[in-house]
């Protein structure tokens, strides 16, 4: 999901793990402040069917309730080896060598072990042998104590055969067993039968026909997720796992990565169709005003200016046209300027201001996610005009988002090459570094970009933020200071000192400084205020006094000035959720899904919106769950399902 400051979060997925230079979230992304305030105070967080569950950089975070037993695997159930120690293996390997000595194998339900439900004593020759034959027809004459005997023996001879890899005559035995008594357990044995030979559709009925007869059957439940799974059918697969997970009471760390992996299959899977259909357009005005902010003012080139006769229809005078509506910094001005710069290369006639088109139009091609015509116009851009150094910057920022880190290096030296002196250029190299972690090479360009440049205010925040996140807080909150009694009219400086003092969890100092940025945007730009202090002072709100109906007012302020801003959509969705109104947070985080950029932004989005659709589910179909799940979401503040 991308924040709309100074430096993005990252994706949460290896795919996708090169965070946008597009985005120019805050230094402290709202994402991950949320990530990481949640991850100690686990409350701006969502039971995802009894798990809080955030997604961050890293992936999807559980917290788990240990207030439940139990211990099963998603799958099969011998997946739980993988993680055994080589003591647990050298012994497990002397035990299975005494037992392929005795005629006992293992059993599908047992997996070494005696079963939970049904322990049956073991035999050495095959127990079906003296049985009649056994069918629908012959099946009605039986006593009912003659039909649970038959079953019983039936049943031990199903697992002996299953321990001998014999799947189709255990299949066999457990139908028989199946005529004679409906068990579940022989259902879910029958059905790992189905699981080894890779018949999945039979796995699915088995294990239904087993879950119907027990709805707490966790093998059951894993199997017929493990079998959704192969399927492709990665909601299914996803209910059932969460649903084994909560019975469970989420002890088992397999289990819940089965989850964590499922959860993200179906955000993929959506996420890919979502993009494939979406429409091209320009993300939020805040979204836009923060990257073109995050270049330094300059002049218009020689030629557009105001004076400049120029006519309307003519390539110059589109050109122009598009910086003129840029300048208002609104959703209609930026808007109206992609379309000038579209237009002004369409009408040509542009001389030496052609390299400079090329670079506007990539600009708002890249904004609006077209990253491979956005590269073909910046480096056609570079080929006109070596000197532009501003092509090589931005080109850079699109190689990092697509994950070519040597080519954006490699375009940073080239723009050193012909302009050494350009602060823009370790103001932005300073970013690669930030966002790779880098902090101490990020923190040496930001301070030459200071050097070269003391006016750029966001070079020193970002100095700031550096220092921070290098464990350097006496540094950062003195380059702040510094930097607000230099500033002290720029709104930017206030909204991102006060996220530093809300990740420490200074509140009310935290929220004065909001409130300063929300006075200063008022007055400087009513027409294009930026919201992100808004969504911080909402946010401040939420965690200091769980003030749900102020925080709830603000965000919605928020979205009336940008319907799409993708953090005010996001935080919002985060509060519903936590006030236990999850219908009305699943619209929202779809609608963030929607905002969303790129993949891995959409991918992001989306696994905030199927956590919540599948708690909304489970609710539906295990009503004895959600009483269950009610009752472990140890939230503050009352959170979690109500």
């Amino acid at each position: 999901m991308s924040a709309e400051r100074i430096v993005p979060s990252t994706p949460p997925n290896a795919a996708f793990d090169t965070p946008s230079l597009s985005s120019q979230s805050s230094s402290l992304p709202l994402w991950d402040r949320l990530s990481a305030w949640a991850s100690e105070n686990k409350a701006v967080v969502y039971t995802i069917a009894g798990v809080a569950v955030i997604v961050t950089g890293a992936g999807i975070v559980y917290y788990r309730s240990d207030s439940r037993t139990g211990s099963h695997t998603v799958g099969a159930e011998v997946d739980s080896k993988k993680r055994a120690s080589k003591k647990e293996r050298r012994k497990a390997k002397k035990e299975k060598d005494k037992e392929q000595a005795q005629p006992n194998p293992r059993t599908p339900e047992q997996g070494g072990q005696p079963d939970v439900k049904q322990n049956i004593p073991r035999v050495a020759s095959d127990p079906s042998e003296d049985l009649p034959r056994i069918d629908p027809s012959t099946v009605e004459s039986f006593s009912d104590q003659e039909r649970k005997e038959y079953a019983t023996k039936l049943k031990v001879a199903g697992n002996k055969a299953y321990g001998d890899k014999s799947y189709n005559e255990a299949i066999d035995l457990y139908g028989k067993a199946i005529l004679c008594k409906p068990d579940p357990i022989f259902y879910s044995n029958r059905a790992a039968c189905y699981n080894a030979l890779g018949t999945w559709d039979k796995v699915v009925e088995d294990t239904s026909a087993a879950i119907a007869l027990d709805s707490e059957y966790v093998k059951a439940l894993n199997r017929r997720a493990n079998a959704y799974e192969n399927l492709e059918k990665f909601s299914e697969a996803l209910l059932d796992a969460t649903a084994s997970c909560i019975i469970d009471g989420f002890r088992n760390e397999q289990s819940v990565q089965g989850v964590e992996r499922l959860l993200k299959k179906v955000a993929e899977a959506k996420g890919k169709a979502i993009l494939e259909g979406k429409q091209k357009r320009l993300p939020s005005p805040t979204f836009v005003t923060n990257y073109l902010q995050s270049f330094r003012p300059r002049p218009r080139p020689e030629g557009l200016e105001d004076t400049a006769d120029l006519a309307e229809d003519s390539g110059k005078g589109q050109l122009r046209a598009g910086l003129a509506a840029m300048e208002k910094k609104t959703g209609e001005g930026y808007d109206a300027a992609s379309t000038a710069f579209d237009k002004a290369l369409e009408l040509r006639d542009l001389g030496e201001l052609e390299a400079f088109a090329y670079n506007m139009r990539g600009t708002f091609r890249y904004l609006r996610g077209e990253n491979a015509d956005a590269l073909k116009d910046l480096d056609k851009s570079v080929e006109l005009q070596p000197s532009l150094t501003q092509s090589y910057i931005k080109r850079a920022s699109m190689h990092l988002e697509l994950g070519n880190r040597e080519d954006a290096a490699e375009d940073f030296e080239k723009a050193m090459e012909h302009k050494q002196d350009d602060p823009d250029i370790y103001y932005h190299r300073a970013q690669l570094h930030f966002i790779l972690a880098e902090f101490a090479d990020a923190a040496k360009d930001y301070q030459k970009s200071i050097d070269l440049d003391q006016d750029f205010i966001f070079s020193h925040i970002q100095l700031g933020v550096t220092q921070y996140k290098m464990g350097s807080i006496a540094s950062s909150m003195a380059t702040f200071r510094r930097t607000m009694k230099k500033f002290d009219k720029m709104p930017d400086v206030y909204n991102y000192y006060g996220e530093l003092l809300l990740d420490q969890q200074k509140y009310s100092e935290a929220i004065e400084k909001f409130e300063t940025a929300i006075d200063m945007e008022k007055q400087t730009k009513p027409l294009g205020m930026n919201v992100l202090p808004l969504v911080n002072k909402a946010l401040a709100l939420f965690q200091w006094k769980q003030d749900f109906q102020e925080a709830e007012k603000l965000l919605q302020k928020a979205l009336i000035i940008d319907p799409e801003c993708d953090i005010a959509v996001a935080t919002m969705a985060q509060l519903l959720l936590q006030q236990g109104k999850v219908t009305e947070a699943l619209k929202y985080f779809e609608r963030a899904a929607e905002l969303s950029r790129t993949e891995g932004e959409i991918v992001n989005a989306l696994s905030y919106a199927e956590a919540t659709r599948t708690q909304l589910e489970v609710q539906e179909k295990y009503p004895q769950l959600a009483n269950r799940l009610q009752g472990m979401g140890g939230l503050p503040g009352g959170g979690g399902m109500r």
